[in-house]
C-alpha cells in the first residue's frame, strides 16, 4: 500500500502531517542550543562546599526576612520626640525641589542638647554625664590594668576623646577579681559601688559558627563570668541579665565574621548630689 506526499501513518495508525513533524524535528533542533547557551551563561549559584560550612557563609543562602532582628540600645530619635509633645517634623513645601517654606528664627537662648555616643567605660564608671565631669584623664587607671585593656578614646569619638575606654576588639576586660582600676581611680568616677556592668552581648546566630553545625565553644569557655554563656545542642547563647559586657566573647570569636554584637550600655548609675 502506497503513502502520499502529503501525510502518512503513524504507529498507532493514524495519519501525521509531513509539516507537523518536520516542525518538532526543528523545534527539538533550535532547542538545544538555547538550552545550552542558558546553562553556559546563567549566574553561578551560592557555594555549598564545606569550606563554606565551616567558615560560617551559608548564612547568606537564608533570606534576609528570616534572620532575626539585631538588639539595640541605642534610643528611637523620632519616639523620643514624639513623647517629648512636639509635633513630628513633616517635609518641606517645594515648588521643582526648591523650598518654600519661610526660614525659622534663631534661637539664640535656648542650649543645643548634645546627645553623647555610648562608649564601653571600664567597671565602676558612673554616670556619663558625671563621668566626663569628674575624670581628669590622668591614665592611672590604664597603667592598672593588667592586661592593657584601657586606653584612651580615639579622637572619631569626638567630645570624649582622652578619656578611658575599653575596646574589646583590641584587648577585651577580664573582669579582675580586685579591680585594679577601680583603685586607682582618684577623681572618683570608677567606684566600686557601682556594680561593674559595662554593656551586653549577644549572639548573632547567622553568624556564629556553632550554630552552623560547626563545633565551637571558644565564647563560653573563655568567658571571665559563670553561668554567663549557657551551651545547649552546641549552640551558644548569652544571659543578657548576668552579663557585663566585658567582650571576652568578642574578643576570642574566631568566626569569619565576628559573631558577637557588643553593645555598650547606654545609661549607667550616678553618684548622689550632696
Amino acid at each position: 500500500m502506497t503513502q502520499s506526499r502529503e501525510s502518512r501513518k503513524g504507529t498507532d495508525g493514524s495519519k501525521v502531517d509531513n509539516a507537523t513533524v518536520v516542525h518538532k524535528v526543528f523545534s527539538a533542533a533550535l532547542r538545544w542550543p538555547i538550552s545550552a547557551f542558558v546553562f553556559l551563561f546563567k549566574p553561578a549559584p551560592p557555594s555549598k562546599s564545606r569550606r563554606a560550612l565551616l567558615q560560617g557563609r551559608l548564612w547568606k543562602l537564608i533570606p534576609p526576612s528570616r534572620f532575626p532582628r539585631l538588639v539595640t540600645r541605642l534610643p528611637d530619635f523620632q519616639a523620643d520626640e514624639f513623647q517629648s509633645g512636639q509635633p513630628p517634623t513633616k517635609p518641606p513645601r517645594s515648588i521643582g525641589g526648591i523650598n518654600i517654606d519661610p526660614v525659622a528664627p534663631t534661637n539664640l537662648t535656648g542650649k543645643p542638647f548634645a546627645r553623647s555616643i555610648p562608649v564601653h567605660r571600664p567597671p565602676g564608671a558612673i554616670d556619663e554625664s558625671q563621668f566626663l565631669a569628674g575624670c581628669t584623664q590622668c591614665g592611672d587607671c590604664m597603667t592598672a590594668c593588667p592586661y592593657d585593656a584601657i586606653v584612651k578614646a580615639p579622637n572619631r569619638l569626638g567630645s570624649v576623646v582622652g578619656t578611658p575606654v575599653i575596646e574589646a576588639d583590641t584587648n577585651a576586660c577580664m573582669m579582675c577579681e580586685d579591680f585594679p582600676c577601680i583603685v586607682s581611680c582618684e577623681p572618683g568616677v570608677l567606684v566600686a559601688s557601682i556594680p561593674p556592668i559595662m554593656g551586653t552581648a549577644k549572639v548573632t546566630e547567622h553568624l556564629c559558627l556553632a550554630h552552623h553545625h560547626t563545633t565551637c565553644t571558644v565564647c563560653s569557655e573563655r568567658c571571665p563570668v559563670k553561668g554567663v554563656i549557657a551551651v545547649t545542642d552546641g549552640k551558644p547563647t548569652i544571659d543578657q541579665d548576668t552579663c557585663t559586657g566585658c567582650g571576652v566573647c568578642r574578643f576570642v570569636c574566631p568566626a569569619p565574621e565576628n559573631a558577637i554584637l557588643l553593645m555598650p550600655a547606654f545609661s549607667r548609675p550616678g553618684l548622689p548630689s550632696e
